[in-house]
């Protein structure tokens, strides 16, 4: 984490916590509503709320009339937001190229594979 936080910030996106690239990661695509980001975080919708007004303020995302739902928002990433998660891909790429150069890439795939077996699926509860 600390390495991606790290490769993020020296790609311009200073004022954001590791915390809200598990929001971007409930984002990406076709966004979400608060209670469903509330839902993938494990926290609070008031929690959320707060978050993504945050992130609007910041510009990383926005809200959208919900296609199915009238009474809800939709949160979408804006392209400052994309660009905040390829930024983030590439500060990931970089800090597994190390690991990549000792394991090699079949090993290290294998890995990769290994530990998303192993991962407990659903929801990402960030380190606050």
């Amino acid at each position: 984490m600390d390495g991606i936080d790290a490769g993020v910030r020296a790609r311009g996106f200073t004022d954001l916590r590791p915390a809200h690239g598990y929001a971007f990661a409930r984002l990406s695509g076709s966004g979400a509503t608060v209670v469903q980001l509330a839902e993938h975080l494990d926290v609070t919708k008031q929690a959320a709320s707060q978050m993504v007004d945050e992130l609007v303020r910041k510009g990383y995302v926005e809200r959208r009339p919900h296609p199915d739902d009238a009474r809800a928002k939709l949160i979408t990433l804006t392209a400052r937001g994309v660009a905040c998660t390829r930024a983030a891909e590439e500060a990931a790429t970089e800090v597994l190229e190390p690991w990549a150069a000792r394991l090699g890439p079949q090993r290290l795939a294998a890995l990769r594979a290994d530990l998303t077996g192993l991962a407990t699926p659903g929801r990402l509860r960030p380190t606050w």
